[in-house]
């Protein structure tokens, strides 16, 4: 179903005001979701669609992409700077847009597998990405660039999604005393502005064991 023409023209609008990087995470998302057929019609004038021969290879499961992406973005893959004056501040290159798109696209993946995927193959993909922001907050300058100081929160990931999932994997494949204190750092790391939240949503999926763990972490914080 579509919408309407008054909510198409706000959306429009809406999308005009966007920085460069956000319209192409939308453009990988909506690639994703749409028919294969209806390819060309979304992006055929802009990308080359190349049409799937006979021959067929299977796809790569998430962690191996997640693994390839690691490595390449360790490697500088992603680094590409430019001559920072006051009018291009607030820019960013092309290749750090590319770095958050495939980062987004890929920790949508993570979420999408927590609950259908081999969990610890899961629970790596996660870590793996996770630890890329990691790198990014350490102040290491190799592996995107930003025209003035940038951290993990310029990525941009919705934590609200992206933990839930993490977490429900790491409870099936963590003792209680590693859950708990993983889940501590995650969330002291990344999203400590939303901490209630974020130990409700680990409370939840936790065992009996792993939810007394939690518990034991309170005193520590206070």
């Amino acid at each position: 179903m579509t919408g309407s023409p008054s909510d198409l023209a706000k959306i429009r609008l809406s999308l005009r005001q966007l920085s460069r990087g956000e319209p192409l995470i939308i453009a990988e998302r909506a690639a994703a979701l749409v028919p294969s057929a209806a390819l060309p019609a979304l992006l055929g004038d802009f990308v080359q669609i190349e049409v799937p021969g006979n021959a067929t290879t299977d796809a790569p499961s998430l962690l191996d992409e997640v693994r390839e992406f690691h490595a390449n973005s360790m490697s500088g893959a992603y680094y590409e700077s430019f001559a920072v004056n006051g009018r291009n501040c607030t820019q960013r290159s092309k290749g750090t847009d590319a770095f958050i798109a495939e980062f987004d696209r890929l920790v949508s993946k993570c979420i999408s597998e927590a609950d259908t995927g081999p969990q610890p193959a899961v629970r790596e993909a996660f870590e793996l990405l996770f630890g890329l922001l990691r790198h990014i907050d350490e102040g290491h300058d190799d592996l995107i660039f930003f025209a003035d100081e940038g951290s993990a929160r310029d990525v941009g990931v919705h934590w609200r999604a992206a933990f839930p999932a993490y977490f429900r994997c790491l409870a099936e494949t963590a003792a209680a005393e590693a859950f708990a204190r993983i889940v501590d750092q995650a969330i002291t790391h990344f999203a400590g502005h939303d901490r209630r939240h974020h130990m409700a949503q680990a409370w939840r999926v936790a065992t009996a064991a792993q939810q007394a763990a939690l518990t034991a972490l309170a005193p520590a914080q206070r």
